[in-house]
């Protein structure tokens, strides 16, 4: 899947969203540079856990691209739940460098899209509140705040 986007102002490049089919030395880099601006908590991905991912049956990754390098990246999960199909969007990050020009927009559109073929009938994500520019767009995007409890138990 190749979708372009629309520039967001007069002279800049064309964004390009693409579906990750292999792993290679590129990706691993873009990831080691891209997780420390999601995460202070969580290591980059390895090339393994990367090929770990983009060979799952229930994980599509999506990196956006700006003139070849890769600026974003966002996960989307599917798995069958007996009330049906259910999409997840999950680590959204775009490089601090390209924020603000239509990125994540784009790596969210691309996600709904994907679910939908799917056949999902909802995408589901969480954001932080403190992510006032993230929760604008989700909510543009026409994502509503659910009135619902995310519990957690630490395994660790």
């Amino acid at each position: 899947m190749r979708l372009r986007t629309r520039p967001p102002y007069a002279g800049h490049r064309m964004i390009t969203i693409e579906e990750v089919k292999k792993v290679d030395s590129e990706l691993v880099r873009a990831f080691e540079r891209l997780i420390p601006q999601l995460s202070s908590s969580s290591p980059a991905p390895t090339e393994k856990e990367l090929a770990s991912i983009v060979t799952s049956r229930s994980t599509v990754l999506f990196v956006a691209r700006d003139e070849g390098d890769i600026i974003g990246s966002l996960s989307l999960v599917l798995f069958r739940i007996p009330t049906g199909l259910r999409a997840w969007i999950e680590d959204v990050v775009v490089d601090e460098a390209a924020r603000g020009k239509g990125v994540g927009e784009a790596l969210n559109r691309a996600a709904i899209e994907h679910a939908g073929k799917a056949g999902a009938r909802t995408v589901d994500l969480t954001s932080r509140p403190s992510r006032e520019s993230a929760n604008r767009l989700y909510q543009r995007l026409g994502f509503s705040l659910r009135t619902s409890n995310v519990y957690r138990y630490d395994l660790d």
